[in-house]
């Protein structure tokens, strides 16, 4: 199967680098990077195909990753779309705020089309990435964009009226997780820990209770439990944290992020 893409900024090197890594022949990657953006220099030892038009990448895949910004689309998809309702390949898009419908209003009707959102930690193996298709969109295709983004992590299927709460919650958290770190680490200085020092093992801290609730299946309110001993420094700790609003700020902060997604 070949699997093509057009864009080849941080996003789309992450996934490429990641099938590779996970045996996806780089033979059978077809790459257009739309200029100013030039070819990412980890492609050079992915065996890539490098491609000299969005064009050329149509004619040869089965799948087409549109990773180019958002604001390009209402330019490329129609100059794409002659291509695409040619070949008919199934039309994997990775730009935010970006419908289904949206889409299929710029690349023309009558395209399997699949909207998808992965975060951040693509970069290192460990996205969360939400999908969604159109009614064209068959089991096998959802197989596909199972394939390319469980490359990088993980990948759920969900409605894409959940896309906005999805945004804040694995989009925009990696972004929070890492205020909680640092601002763990700051209160250790204090305390006289060194900085660096501090931010490794709160960086792991994180890593492993997150490991924790993955393995265990266990709710969350229960692992905290199991860790509050009575009158011990844990609840104290988390008594203050109730006590400073910081379930009501993370809410708060979802709520902000969640809002702002759908006015976009």
């Amino acid at each position: 199967m070949k699997i093509g893409f057009i864009g080849a900024g941080n996003m789309a090197g992450a996934i490429i680098r990641g099938m590779v890594s996970n045996g996806f022949g780089g033979n059978n990657l077809l790459v257009h990077a739309p200029p100013p953006a030039p070819p990412l220099a980890s492609f050079e030892d992915c065996g890539i195909r490098m491609c000299t038009s969005g064009e050329e990448v149509v004619k040869g895949s089965e799948a087409v990753v549109l990773a180019v910004k958002p604001q390009v689309f209402p330019q490329a998809l129609p100059e794409l779309s002659p291509a695409l309702l040619l070949r008919k390949p199934l039309v994997i898009s990775i730009a935010a705020g970006k419908t289904l419908s949206s889409i299929e209003q710029l690349a023309g009707p009558g395209l399997s089309i699949v909207r998808v959102m992965p975060n951040i930690n693509a970069k290192v193996g460990e996205a969360i990435s939400a999908y969604c298709g159109n009614s064209r969109v068959t089991e096998e295709q959802k197989s596909i964009v199972r394939l390319i983004f469980e490359a990088v992590g993980e990948a759920v299927e969900l409605e894409e009226k959940h896309f906005s709460a999805f945004s804040a919650i694995a989009g925009c958290s990696p972004a929070f997780t890492f205020l909680y770190i640092d601002a763990m680490a700051t209160a250790a200085v204090k305390y006289g820990i060194p900085k660096g020092m501090a931010l490794k093992i709160a960086q792991q801290a994180v890593l492993g209770s997150a490991r924790m609730l993955q393995e265990s299946g266990e709710h969350p309110r229960a692992l905290m439990d199991a860790v509050c001993s009575p009158g011990g420094t844990t609840i104290e700790g988390v008594c203050a944290l109730q006590k400073n609003g910081f379930e009501a700020a993370v809410q708060a902060a979802v709520e902000a992020s969640t809002e702002k997604d759908r006015k976009l």
